[in-house]
């Protein structure tokens, strides 16, 4: 929980949730973060990135 905290203070993160499946949900705002961005703030909190699903 840590981790996804520490991701969701970082500017341009909207949302994270988790979903009744377990799959991690972040949502963003594209005009301040790119996809690769993402997948780098999540992996550099230790959090494996292993699908990425765009709206």
């Amino acid at each position: 929980m840590e981790q996804i905290a520490r991701v969701n203070s970082i500017y341009g993160i909207e949302r994270i949730r988790i979903e009744p499946s377990g799959n991690l949900m972040v949502e963003y705002d594209a005009t301040r973060l790119n996809t690769a961005q993402v997948e780098t703030v999540l992996e550099r909190a230790g959090i494996p990135v292993t699908e990425v699903v765009s709206a």
